[in-house]
């Protein structure tokens, strides 16, 4: 019955690997896409790629979702928490994705863990939410704001005498690259989340003695993320790529230069799970603030805004509830 509780469990959060990547393969690519850098099939097919190497790189943000965030037991009511949280965090990428919104797949996860864990005999680890994940949501979108918008003023400022059509063709080419290492950046990320929280099922289930993620674990995780991503997620595209400001490629490649710096930096430096929406939404309003405050839709932004408030506590909410639908479901 565990072996089977297990087995589950691993095809679920397979499926929130893959709905993370249709729902974010807008952080990648919507700003190619937008600015015509790229067709949308050709940045799709890259951002996939990148993905997948992204994901196959480190697993130290794997560790710090597996083992920084909660403890759970080491039998079956572990393994429901893990699966109340995984759903939770699916339930809520998938609502968020509906409406269009590019709210954060990693807080929607995280916060699904707490709100399994609070539910249950489970512990939170609140010194690590604070430390991993309240400090750098709040400070890595002002860092990719600030940064961007630094970065558009340079940019500005060294191409002011430039021929504007060779600037542009330019920086049509840099995107190529700013897409790529976006996506790169995500793949380090986002796919490492999956990971933590499989490599947990499988310690709680004693088919791992010690927090360690198989190989087999982080390759079924980078295709899953990279199907997801080939797969697309229009809705959000259309909102990061053109609602919030109209991007030339010159902002394009300056918002995703900057996003992809700090999600590399982060993962590596500090093993935070940071959201790349957060960053590379802050990051297009930075260089969209260098033009005049007027040309950001700051409307759109607070929409966005209310999202990733919500994330963490809704997804908690929704978590706690299945798992107490699953309490009674397996007469617990």
């Amino acid at each position: 019955m565990e072996t089977l509780g297990l087995i589950l469990l691993i095809v679920v959060a397979l499926g929130f690997d893959y709905t993370n990547g249709f729902h974010d393969a807008a952080n990648a690519i919507a700003t190619s896409v937008s600015t015509r850098a790229l067709t949308p099939r050709m940045a799709l097919a890259l951002a996939a790629v990148f993905n997948l190497l992204g994901s196959l790189v480190s697993t130290s943000v794997a560790s710090t979702v597996g083992k920084g965030i909660i403890d759970v037991p080491k039998s079956r009511e572990g393994l429901t928490i893990v699966f109340a949280a995984v759903v939770g965090a699916i339930v809520w990428n998938l609502v968020t994705w509906y409406f269009g919104l590019p709210s954060s797949s990693s807080h929607a996860l995280i916060g699904g863990l707490v709100g399994a864990a609070i539910a249950s005999s489970g512990s939170v680890k609140w010194h690590g939410v604070v430390k991993k994940v309240i400090v750098p949501m709040v400070l890595s979108p002002l860092v990719g704001f600030v940064l961007a918008l630094l970065f558009m003023l340079i940019v500005l400022w060294v191409f002011r005498r430039a021929n504007p059509r060779k600037v542009n063709r330019g920086f049509k080419y840099g995107q190529w690259v700013s897409s790529a290492a976006m996506s790169y950046g995500h793949g380090l990320q986002d796919a490492q989340k999956t990971m933590g929280v499989i490599t947990l099922a499988l310690v709680t289930t004693h088919h791992l003695g010690k927090f360690v993620v198989p190989t087999w674990v982080k390759l079924t995780c980078a295709l899953a993320i990279a199907l997801g991503t080939y797969s697309g997620g229009w809705r959000i595209m259309r909102t990061l790529g053109r609602k919030v400001f109209k991007l030339d490629n010159a902002a394009g490649f300056s918002a995703q230069t900057v996003a992809s710096g700090v999600l590399m930096a982060t993962a590596y430096v500090y093993a935070a799970p940071i959201s790349t929406t957060h960053v590379i939404t802050s990051s297009v309003l930075g260089v969209g603030a260098t033009r005049k405050f007027s040309a950001v839709r700051w409307g759109v932004a607070g929409n966005i805004l209310t999202a990733w408030v919500l994330t963490l506590p809704m997804a908690a909410l929704v978590a706690a509830a299945v798992y107490g639908v699953s309490q009674v479901l397996l007469g617990g």
